[in-house]
């Protein structure tokens, strides 16, 4: 995800304030991965927090036009995958939705979750969910996932932490 420049030419003063305000809430990074027939599809998040104990729930602040959206909002089941600091590499490999058709997975090793989405190898914390709920949050939804599994989980690998230049725009 590439941070954008906070001062657009048309930007009032307090335009400019709130961009670089709410640029500076710091998120995670993760890969959300699911299963779509016999495609694999992936998506790039940094909305994603803890939502719930009992049982372990997500929240995930989804974009309107990704082809996530549908998917989850129909109760999808996939993976999360938590990017630690020795996964940056894997950021720009996925900051843009693959083509129609293409393996998003090419050249790296994975594995399957038990709802057939992959696992790549090599990532400390990964978590398989399921969407069952959503709601409007002005131009994007907001999904609530129950976490159904830690399919892996490492306590030593330390979280990507993204800070963003503009809170108005990715």
């Amino acid at each position: 995800m590439a941070a954008s420049d906070s001062s657009a030419p048309d930007a009032s003063p307090q335009d400019t304030s709130l961009a670089v305000a709410l640029g500076r809430i710091p998120s995670g990074l993760f890969l959300v991965m699911w299963r779509d027939g016999d495609d694999d599809r992936v998506m790039l998040a940094s909305w994603v927090m803890q939502a719930g104990f009992a049982p372990p729930a997500i929240s995930l602040g989804v974009e309107r036009s990704r082809d996530a959206l549908p998917f989850l909002q129909q109760g999808g089941r996939f993976v999360l995958h938590l990017l630690g600091s020795e996964d940056r590499g894997l950021i720009g490999r996925f900051a843009k939705p693959a083509s129609p058709g293409s393996d998003p997975f090419e050249g790296l090793e994975i594995t399957r979750s038990n709802c057939g989405a992959a696992i790549l190898a090599g990532v400390g914390n990964v978590l398989a969910c399921r969407a069952t709920a959503s709601c409007t949050a002005g131009d994007h939804e907001v999904v609530v996932a129950t976490v159904e599994e830690a399919i892996r989980a490492d306590g030593a690998v330390d979280p990507t932490v993204h800070v963003r230049k503009n809170g108005l725009r990715y």
